[in-house]
């Protein structure tokens, strides 16, 4: 087996080694397991996975460590997101209960109607390295609630963090031949993904791959495919006399977890009689913005990208930008040499005539001015993506323009484009997903359900069309 090894972006230390996994070995005994968990009462299952919670509460600084160091992202973000693993239980089990909880309708004749839900089987589920605990366990628990057997593989960005994860599933007693860990690259990844004994696949990451596994599964219709993918997410400001709110807002859903959220604002279009105000007190908060290492002292409001291929490919996308026509604002400096630290970057689109739809998923926003609201709504369109979307307006008849003509699943209203509560559903449109909401709809995708008539005895009689005795 190849070894498989992961640095801490912020310093380039050796975090974590191992060696990749055995693709029909991980499936083979995800297959011999599943039928079992699905047979033990869903009580069972969820009480399994309370004590996942509480295994989670129990190493909780120390998951929150590991994950800082492998990720880059600040000590106090990465205990975020192990608060958000540790509540998606719960939240796991109401959804259940809501989305596919067993129901007795009305049937005629005496008998009686039963929609219930079964397991799909063995569900393979492959992460993204932004947030690689909290993610794919919002696939992991809820699948497992409904019964499958779950493939886990992380991306070989964050083995470790993957690995931490499902150490805790089996230390709360998920059987091993349940919950398994898939190690290893792109190859693994892609014979994960076309193996013909898995029963679906639960993917969170970039357009371009969620394309290639919706054409892969186009002729696999027996198989569910649940894709989570990115955006070319607008963050429009119109109309709003806070413009140091505004910039704090526009701040927040640009460079939190240095841009690299699948909501993360990549476009912010502004009224152009308030954009060099706004851009003012933007540039204001950056100059104050602390940029570095995990475990720092103050407290970094971000880290590093994940890596330093990352880091070269994003300042080659914004020199492709200026290239095209667009006015430099900030540039995406390199305080730290050969580490992938990126200073949050301002580039004005406004004269650019092809704006490229892409989603750079790193600290870069572009700016887009414009005179005219249905114009500014026109260009918050103006992509395949459709994930999230937000408008900063101290007018509620703009919002509910807004959100009447915007494409989006997320709409929101002076609010942060990222920050998307598990208690609702989480998805897109367009490039942005195949209608599939994650997080507390992610229930919809784990299971099937299932309508049943039934009666205590056979009775029927054929009253109509049969010729006399």
């Amino acid at each position: 087996m190849a070894a498989l090894s992961s640095h801490e972006p912020a310093t380039g230390a050796l975090l974590w080694q191992g060696e990749t996994g055995d693709v029909d070995g991980e499936i083979a005994a995800a297959r011999s397991g599943w039928a079992a968990w699905a047979a033990k009462p869903v009580t069972f299952r969820i009480e399994t996975l309370r004590r996942f919670a509480n295994v989670v509460r129990q190493r909780h600084e120390a998951f929150a460590d590991i994950l800082a160091r492998e990720t880059g992202k600040p000590l106090w973000e990465a205990r975020a997101e192990i608060d958000s693993v540790i509540a998606k239980v719960d939240i796991s089990v109401s959804a259940y209960a809501e989305r596919t909880a067993q129901r007795r309708l009305d049937s005629p004749m005496g008998s009686r109607m039963a929609l219930r839900h079964k397991p799909h089987g063995v569900l393979a589920v492959l992460g993204p390295y932004n947030f690689p605990a909290h993610l794919p366990n919002g696939h992991i628990v809820p699948a497992l609630i409904a019964g499958n057997a779950v493939v886990f593989k992380p991306s070989e960005k964050t083995p470790a963090t993957g690995a931490f994860l499902v150490d805790c599933y089996l230390a709360a007693g998920v059987p091993d031949d349940c919950i398994r860990l898939l190690l290893g690259g792109p190859a693994e990844g892609k014979a994960l993904a076309a193996h013909r004994d898995i029963d679906g696949l639960l993917f969170t990451g970039a357009a371009r791959t969620g394309l290639n596994l919706n054409r892969l599964f186009a002729d696999r219709p027996e198989k569910i495919l649940a894709l989570e993918m990115g955006g070319n997410n607008p963050l429009v400001v119109w109309d709003t006399p806070d413009l140091h709110a505004a910039a704090v807002l526009v701040v927040q859903s640009a460079f939190a977890t240095a841009g690299q959220r699948c909501t993360a604002a990549r476009r912010l279009i502004v009224q152009e009689s308030l954009a060099d105000g706004l851009l003012d007190e933007i540039a204001k908060i950056l100059s104050r913005l602390i940029v570095g290492e995990p475990h720092a002292d103050p407290a970094p409001f971000m880290g590093p990208v994940i890596d330093n291929d990352t880091a070269d490919q994003l300042t080659e996308s914004f020199l492709a930008l200026m290239m095209q026509g667009g006015r430099p604002i900030r540039h995406p400096e390199r305080p730290v040499p050969d580490r992938p630290f990126l200073l949050p970057a301002l580039i004005d689109v406004t004269k650019v005539a092809e704006k490229p739809d892409v989603e750079l998923f790193g600290p870069i926003l572009q700016i887009i001015r414009a005179d005219d609201f249905d114009a500014a709504i026109a260009e918050a369109n103006n992509t395949r993506y459709g994930l999230s979307a937000s408008l900063i307006s101290q007018t509620p008849a703009l919002y509910d323009r807004f959100w009447a003509n915007i494409r989006a699943g997320i709409v929101n209203w002076n609010r942060p484009t990222n920050g998307a509560s598990s208690n609702a559903p989480f998805g897109g449109v367009g490039w942005s997903g195949n209608h599939r909401p994650s997080a507390f709809y992610a229930a919809d995708y784990c299971a099937y359900p299932v309508v049943s008539n039934e009666a205590d005895a056979a009775r029927a009689t054929i009253g109509i069309g049969l010729r006399d005795l």
